[in-house]
């Protein structure tokens, strides 16, 4: 099973995006749900989690501009993305916190630029 992140592309300086990842129910209602990221050259990180109860957090780089949020009805993570800057350019990949190997998808790319 790997879970597929989509909603990726280009977008301006300051533009926003909204990136979705389904995942099976199985994997989804027990699991604290994550948003990870890995520019160029860089390591992959964590920018956003939920928990199944609804319990945020988010790393610092895009608090105020990121909201994670989950529909549990469709098994479906969300990352808002707004006041998106060159350094939010990465892939972006969703997964369970902590991560699950098999789980890892070819994730989404996020292009910011003008």
């Amino acid at each position: 099973v790997q879970l597929q992140a989509s909603g990726g592309g280009l977008v301006q300086p300051g533009g926003s995006l909204r990136l979705s990842c389904a995942a099976s129910g199985s994997i989804f209602s027990v699991n604290v749900m994550g948003w990870y990221r890995q520019a160029p050259g860089k390591q992959r990180e964590l920018v956003a989690s939920i928990s199944s109860g609804g319990r945020l957090n988010y790393a610092d780089s895009v608090k105020g501009r990121f909201t994670i949020s989950r529909d549990s009805a469709k098994n479906t993570v969300y990352l808002q993305m707004n006041s998106l800057k060159p350094g939010d350019a990465a892939v972006y990949f969703c997964n369970t916190v902590p991560h699950i190997f098999h789980y890892w998808g070819q994730g989404t790319k996020v292009t910011v630029s003008s």
